[in-house]
């Protein structure tokens, strides 16, 4: 006897998104330091018929919300949960400027342990050293 084979969640989202003619989905990840260039970059993904999803706090600017350590510790974890639930949506990641931290490394790390292709703004910087031309394959 023989059983079907379940789809898994990311399956499954997949052919939602699939099925419901969602656009290619782009998760930007970088340093808060290229908010700026987040912006421009978001701005040029959605003009190509994609939809963005990005960070929305720059916890390094002054806020009432984070003015507290212990609550912008605590915000802290809730917003990066936050952000790898962006990339787990994302049909893929652009990694925003020149630099990137052990933040970001981290993400690409978690976007490529789930299949998700990553690009980069300066390919230079990939802690991997995967061209892109290696990712799409």
């Amino acid at each position: 006897m023989s059983y079907p084979n379940l789809l898994t969640p990311e399956d499954m989202l997949t052919t939602a998104k699939e099925r419901l003619n969602i656009p290619t989905i782009v998760c930007i990840c970088g340093s808060t330091r290229f908010m700026a260039e987040m912006a421009d970059a978001d701005l040029e993904e959605t003009a190509a018929g994609r939809i963005v999803v990005r960070p929305g706090v720059n916890m390094k600017t002054e806020h009432p919300l984070w003015a507290d350590p212990v609550e912008a510790e605590a915000l802290k974890v809730r917003l990066d949960e936050l952000h790898r639930a962006k990339i787990r949506l994302a049909s893929e990641v652009l990694v925003v400027g020149d630099y990137i931290g052990t933040s970001t490394t981290a993400e690409i790390r978690y976007a490529r342990s789930l299949g998700i292709p990553v690009r980069f703004t300066h390919p230079e910087i990939d802690p991997d050293g995967t061209p892109a031309a290696q990712e799409a394959s």
